[in-house]
C-alpha cells in the first residue's frame, strides 16, 4: 500500500508585507538595463543642461539668473523623461516577460499595482529633491564666480511643478496598464502630452464653441493654474476634476481591471 504524497501546507504562510513590494518594485526601477540607462540619461541631460545654463550666467550678466532658474531646469529636464520611468514601472513586467515571477510569488496583483504606484510617487519627490539640489549647487557657483546669489525661488512654481509631474507621472502610469507594452505608451503618452493640446489649442482658435468645450476636455489645459498653484474658483476646479476623469481615472480603471483579469505567459 503507498503514502500518499506529501504536501506542502501554506494556510499559515504571512503574506508579503507592502512595504517589501515597495522596495522590490523600486530596485526594479535601476537593476534592469533599461531603468539603469533611463536614469544615466536623466542625470547626463540635467548635467548638461545645468552647465550650459551655469555658462550663459557666468559669461552674460544680463542673464538674471538665480536658485529658482536653476531648479526650474533641473525640473524641466526631469519633467520629460520622468512619465516614462512610471510607464516602465508597469510595461517592464510584461515586455521582459517577469509578469508570471511577480505574480507567482505576490497573486494579490491589485497590491503589485498599488506598489508600482507608490514608487512612481517616490521617485517623482526625489526629482523635486535632486532638482533642488543641482539648483543650489550651480547657483552657488555662479554666485563665487559672478558676486553675490541670488538665492529667491519662488516656492508656488516649485509645488506646481511637483503637482503637474505627478498628474503627468499617473497619466504615463495609467496608459501603460491599459496598453501594457513600454513603446506604444510612450508614443500616446506624448501625444496626449504635446500633441493633443496643440490640436485642441488650434481648434480653439477656429471655432469659438470648441474653445468653450475644450476647457472641459483638455487636461492639460485645465493643469495650467496649476503650475503656480493659482486655481481658486469653483469653475477652475471642476474643469480640472472633469478632465482629470476622461484622461486619468478612466484610463487607470480600464488598465488595472485588465491587469486584473489579463492571462499572464
Amino acid at each position: 500500500m503507498t503514502s500518499a504524497a506529501p504536501t506542502i501546507e501554506l494556510a499559515g504562510t504571512a503574506p508579503v508585507p507592502f512595504g517589501r513590494l515597495v522596495a522590490v518594485e523600486l530596485r526594479k526601477t535601476y537593476d534592469t538595463r533599461a531603468g539603469f540607462w533611463l536614469l544615466a540619461t536623466i542625470a547626463i541631460l540635467v548635467t548638461v543642461a545645468e552647465v550650459i545654463t551655469l555658462l550663459v550666467g557666468v559669461f552674460n550678466d544680463d542673464a538674471g539668473l538665480n536658485f529658482g532658474a536653476f531648479v526650474g531646469v533641473a525640473a524641466f529636464v526631469t519633467s520629460i523623461l520622468l512619465p516614462v520611468l512610471g510607464i516602465m514601472l508597469v510595461t517592464g513586467e510584461w515586455g521582459q516577460r517577469t509578469a508570471m515571477v511577480t505574480f507567482a510569488l505576490e497573486p494579490r496583483r491589485p497590491l503589485v499595482i498599488a506598489a508600482k504606484a507608490v514608487v512612481g510617487l517616490v521617485l517623482t519627490l526625489v526629482t523635486a529633491g535632486v532638482a533642488i539640489v543641482i539648483g543650489a549647487v550651480c547657483n552657488l557657483l555662479l554666485g563665487l564666480l559672478n558676486g553675490p546669489a541670488d538665492w529667491d525661488f519662488g516656492w508656488n512654481y516649485f509645488f506646481g511643478f511637483i503637482v503637474v509631474q505627478t498628474l503627468a507621472m499617473l497619466s504615463g502610469f495609467a496608459l501603460a496598464t491599459l496598453f501594457l507594452s513600454t513603446p506604444i505608451s510612450i508614443v500616446v503618452f506624448f501625444v496626449y502630452m504635446w500633441g493633443i493640446p496643440i490640436v485642441f489649442g488650434i481648434a480653439s482658435y477656429y471655432l469659438g464653441w470648441f474653445d468653450s468645450a475644450s476647457q472641459w476636455i483638455d487636461f492639460q489645459r485645465a493643469q495650467t493654474p496649476l503650475q503656480d498653484m493659482s486655481i481658486h474658483t469653483g469653475e477652475e476646479w471642476a474643469h480640472l476634476l472633469v478632465s482629470g476623469v476622461l484622461w486619468l481615472v478612466v484610463p487607470l480603471a480600464f488598465g488595472i481591471r485588465r491587469i486584473l483579469r489579463a492571462e499572464v505567459k
